[in-house]
């Protein structure tokens, strides 16, 4: 074993190199042939290396083809491709400008014609032609990412807002065939939620998304609401998808290294769906039962916490859970505690996530930086830069949750 940080970043970052999209994408695409035409589409964070995945597996090369994910998240050109960087988690005029060239693209497409459409999270923001003025888009995302809606709550919304979000876009291509190629980032593996399923029937009703404004009590034009009340399609019959990566395989493979690490793995849960600080405290209550127990063991938690937004610090939610377990850590000496994001970010910071220890709370008091008002400001980033816990890995190609790992020993 190597030192408690040593292990735990290597658990995280050995269980994301299990997860990125390159063998995936192989997998879906073998012995797959295309009559007609064949244009490629990669929508999300992990867009980039899908595509360039499928480009080294196809046989027939596509005849055009649209790439659209974050900022920073396109290291290069990939040949015959168009790539767009665009905003996230928040829609920008970049979004809207990606979106109308994947739906030039994909104009008066014929039967034989196939799209071959590569999706991970994060799309709902960076694919958009909104129905509504793209300011009044961008004010009901952040409302919704600021009253702590779940990512169903949040695409139940936007994909009525949306041309090309719930099927929108796959009816756009009819009567073109897509075959569709899906990473997963949401609990359960929804497919018409990814991204707000572009090219999924869409299971929510009118109801429900106002519903959800309601219970956010959402500030919405009359344009907006009207927009709400507007059905979704509800079957596809020219999509066929798969789902191949998700947050079960990350933790799986979680598991795998700690074993390999000595430790014993125990995966609390694949479903985790909370506040964040809840999260991280009830991981600190976890190691306080187990960490006299004198044999090494690792407590896995995938999914996706929320953060009610009261501040106005920096952080993300993996940040927020990390420091949230730091007082309930405090003076183990033998625990400690790392939650990331699989794609390398971690709300609006560089940071993936972070980490800490039984020494983080001593040592944040030592340098007078007050725990409980740091998280009532969300400003974790801060503390954990103090401490020396962020946890920075940049862009990884892929996207399939969070993961949290409790370390005993």
């Amino acid at each position: 074993m190597g030192t408690l940080r040593e292990d735990a970043e290597s658990i995280v970052l050995s269980a994301i190199e299990a997860v990125l999209p390159d063998q995936a994408v192989r997998r879906a695409l073998s012995g797959l042939r295309f009559p007609g035409r064949l244009y490629l589409v990669a929508v999300g964070k992990a867009a980039w290396r899908m595509a360039r995945a499928a480009l080294e597996a196809l046989e027939q090369k596509p005849d055009g083809g649209v790439v659209i994910s974050k900022y920073g998240h396109i290291p290069a050109a990939l040949p015959g491709l168009a790539c767009f960087e665009a905003g996230h988690p928040v829609p920008d005029e970049n979004s809207v400008r990606a979106a109308r060239a994947a739906l030039e693209l994909t104009e008066g497409l014929e039967e034989s014609d196939t799209v071959l459409f590569l999706l991970s999270g994060g799309g709902s923001a960076l694919f958009e032609a909104p129905l509504i003025p793209l300011g009044e888009l961008r004010d009901v995302t952040d409302q919704l990412l600021a009253s702590g809606a779940d990512i169903v709550e949040m695409n139940t919304v936007r994909k009525r807002l949306s041309a090309v979000k719930g099927g929108k876009f796959a009816l756009h291509c009819t009567p073109a065939r897509i075959e569709a190629v899906i990473l997963s980032d949401i609990l359960g593996d929804p497919l018409d939620m990814i991204a707000s399923g572009p090219v999924s029937p869409d299971s929510a009703t009118c109801a429900e998304a106002l519903a959800v404004a309601e219970k956010y009590r959402l500030r919405l034009s009359e344009q907006a609401a009207a927009c709400l009340r507007e059905e979704t399609p509800k079957s596809l019959p020219n999509v066929r998808a798969q789902i191949n990566g998700s947050v079960r395989e990350l933790c799986r493979a979680a598991a795998a290294r700690c074993r390999e690490l000595g430790y014993e793995p125990v995966l609390l849960t694949d479903q985790l769906a909370c506040e964040a600080r809840e999260a991280g405290r009830f991981l600190a209550a976890v190691a306080r039962t187990h960490a006299a127990e004198g044999r090494p063991m690792a407590y896995l938690a995938g999914g996706e916490t929320v953060v009610h937004v009261t501040g106005k610090g920096k952080g993300g939610r993996n940040q927020e859970l990390a420091l949230a377990a730091a007082e309930g850590l405090a003076g183990l000496e033998n625990a400690a505690l790392i939650s990331v994001g699989s794609d390398g970010t971690d709300g609006p910071t560089d940071a993936a996530g972070g980490y800490v220890d039984g020494g983080t709370c001593a040592l944040l008091a030592s340098k007078g930086v007050s725990i409980p008002a740091i998280l009532a400001e969300n400003d974790a980033y801060r503390a954990l830069s103090e401490s020396g816990g962020l946890i920075v890995t940049g862009p990884t190609g892929t996207n399939v949750n969070d993961i949290a790992v409790l370390l005993l020993r």
